[in-house]
């Protein structure tokens, strides 16, 4: 009996990379189902991160999606903490979910997004939760943009002093990162949007990082999802 209640238990999840994701029929479905299923969700991502995180690191991580990357790094690697930030509101009940189910007490999930100032932005949330961004959708119908918080980058950075950065925030890096003081950073893990952004963007992107003693990580970078590391 004791045997079935743990399998009936277990069924309620979906095993990834060693880690478990609660089953959701809004949120877990389709492609990213099955890419969790077969170990291949986030698989660059995971890659690069497992690269440059250490043990002891602070991690914070702008756009945490499902709690994926978050759980990854505190499941994975023995750091200190890793501080999770997600604009899109429906996704915040299920990340805390996803951090319970796999016994995180160094993991912390923060609504909102970072900005030069405290305040509030207007936030697309799309069909596709996990695309929703700061960008109208284009050639569809607006609708009504959610109300988020902004943090003040420059308060949440000194008071987490991270030694890393995960961001995948779907093109608004190249806008956000170049503004932050990233001189604490030991290294970070970047996805970078091509697709939606020039190459002046990236250019921008990488000269901020570069100008914060950070260099380019090829062994942690694959295609369009780019690690920095600092050499000491």
């Amino acid at each position: 009996m004791a045997k079935d209640a743990e399998t009936r238990a277990e069924a309620r999840f979906i095993k990834s990379q060693g880690m478990r994701f609660p089953k959701h029929r809004d949120i877990i479905q389709g492609r990213i189902r099955r890419l969790l299923r077969t170990n291949e969700y986030e698989a660059k991502e995971t890659h690069c991160a497992l690269r440059v995180v250490r043990a002891g690191d602070r991690v914070i991580e702008l756009g945490a999606g499902i709690g994926y990357m978050s759980t990854l790094v505190a499941t994975k690697r023995e750091i200190e903490s890793v501080h999770a930030f997600e604009a899109n509101p429906h996704l915040i009940p299920y990340i805390q979910q996803v951090h319970a189910a796999n016994g995180l007490e160094n993991a912390k999930v923060v609504h909102g997004l970072l900005g030069p100032e405290a305040g509030e932005a207007d936030f697309y949330v799309r069909p596709n939760i996990l695309a929703s961004s700061l960008t109208p959708p284009e050639g569809e119908e607006p609708g009504h943009p959610v109300k988020v918080p902004v943090h003040a980058a420059a308060e949440v950075f000194a008071r987490i002093k991270p030694s890393v950065l995960i961001c995948d925030i779907e093109g608004a890096e190249i806008d956000l990162l170049p503004q932050l003081d990233l001189s604490s950073l030991r290294a970070a893990v970047i996805e970078t949007h091509p697709q939606w952004t020039d190459a002046a963007g990236i250019n921008r992107l990488f000269r901020a990082f570069m100008d914060a003693g950070l260099a380019y990580y090829h062994r942690g970078s694959i295609n369009k999802v780019v690690s920095f590391r600092k050499s000491w």
